[in-house]
């Protein structure tokens, strides 16, 4: 079971185990078991687009991920073993390489082949100032600006049902001074500014579902995105959660920092969604290098010393993100190394489809000390046992029932 700084997220429900004529079945033995997390363990789901969805046309296709070493069955046995919550790749610029040639049909069966297995979709991101299609770069402004509009409507109300989550705009600290590159998006930002784009973002996804929970989600953990998140509450504007990447490439930042960097996004009182976590298995990037992107090398191999660091590192980062009441979200940055981000041995698989001491040393704990395997229980004398677990959905004998925050009591009827 977790330890003590695990509570915030466990419940205790007295289950009063009823029969086929509705009366409680005591000295009864009973198997308790956990089926899902309520909690959102996720994981990139960009390989899939292809192992499902087939492939790209007219060269559209997610910008990262592309495993070639597995085929489906294996990937998702690995994926879904583990996770239960999938972000599938919308950048602009391979989503729709020419004007209305979109890559909508692959993303639509790729996201339904994941809900029809339980896994909850995001989609990552609806406004974003990289990976754009470079035939915007003609277009005034205001053209931009209303195309724009017109995808984040188009996309959040079009997968309506089977994605309702979205990192709203991505990286909107530096979106107006972006210098790595001319881009459509950033001289919009720059023209109408941030606060002005995160409003479009948010209205015109909420305006095309209401129903939808939106990210803001950022790489700056520096004071300059309290600053954004500030004038943004202050301007009115809704959010759901705030979202924090966490690419570690130089080395963990230790649970010091995790935990000082927590408290300051928690102050705002919204859920922290941890959207993009990472921690390299081979050699550490340069600490001189302050763009990630700027480090991009031939080969970077995996090794067994850097596995090793990798596994007890990624302990330590969920238990540490896991203790923090405000985290309601973690989402790993890519299951395996082939077709990784940055080409960095930052997967939990290698390249070659084997698993990772980082791998196990995760299942341990999201399907180890964080679950409740099948277990016999023996009812009392007024049919009931207590069942004591991280929130989410269980069975009883195989009949369903959920263990929530607030819930101390049920009753499930079950076939003899």
């Amino acid at each position: 079971m977790p330890d003590d700084s695990m509570q915030h997220r466990i419940g205790e429900v007295t289950l009063t185990v009823l029969g086929p004529d509705r009366r409680p079945l005591t000295d009864r033995v009973v198997t308790v078991a956990q089926q899902r997390h309520a909690f959102p363990f996720g994981n990139i789901g960009f390989d899939f687009v292809s192992l499902v969805g087939g492939p790209p046309p007219d060269a559209a296709g997610p910008a990262f991920g592309g495993a070639t070493a597995l085929n489906l069955d294996r990937l998702g046995d690995l994926w879904l073993n583990l996770f239960n919550t999938a972000t599938l790749p919308f950048y602009w610029g391979p989503y729709e390489p020419r004007p209305g040639t979109t890559d909508i049909e692959r993303l639509t069966r790729t996201a339904r082949w994941l809900a029809d297995r339980g896994v909850t979709v995001k989609g990552h991101p609806l406004v974003w100032h990289t990976v754009q299609p470079p035939w915007l770069l003609d277009l005034d402004l205001d053209e931009v600006e209303r195309l724009q509009r017109n995808r984040i409507r188009e996309l959040v109300g079009g997968f309506a049902g089977v994605i309702d989550v979205w990192d709203a705009i991505n990286e909107a600290v530096i979106m107006p001074v972006f210098a790595n590159g001319d881009n459509a998006i950033t001289r919009l930002a720059r023209s109408r500014g941030r606060i002005a784009m995160v409003r479009m973002a948010f209205e015109e996804a909420r305006a095309a579902h209401p129903a939808v929970t939106l990210v803001l989600n950022d790489f700056d953990l520096s004071s300059a995105y309290e600053c954004l998140i500030e004038g943004v509450l202050e301007a009115g504007i809704r959010i759901d959660a705030i979202g924090l990447q966490t690419h570690m490439h130089q080395g963990y930042r230790g649970e010091e920092y995790m935990r000082g960097m927590l408290d300051r996004f928690a102050r705002y009182g919204l859920p922290l969604h941890l959207t993009e976590s990472t921690l390299v298995s081979g050699h550490l990037m340069p600490p001189e290098i302050v763009d990630l992107n700027d480090y991009q090398i031939p080969d970077w191999p995996t090794t067994p010393e850097g596995e090793a660091r990798q596994a007890d590192e990624i302990v330590r980062h969920y238990r540490s993100l896991m203790a923090h009441p405000a985290v309601a979200s973690i989402n790993y940055w890519g299951l395996t190394d082939d077709g990784a981000w940055l080409g960095a041995p930052v997967g939990l698989v290698r390249a070659d489809g084997s698993r990772k001491p980082s791998y196990d040393a995760l299942k341990d704990l999201i399907k180890g000390q964080w679950w409740l395997p099948p277990t016999e229980m023996r009812t009392g004398s007024d049919g009931t046992v207590v069942v004591r677990g991280l929130y989410g959905d269980y069975t009883v004998s195989r009949t369903p029932f959920t263990v929530r925050p607030g819930q101390t009591a049920a009753s499930v009827q079950i076939a003899e």
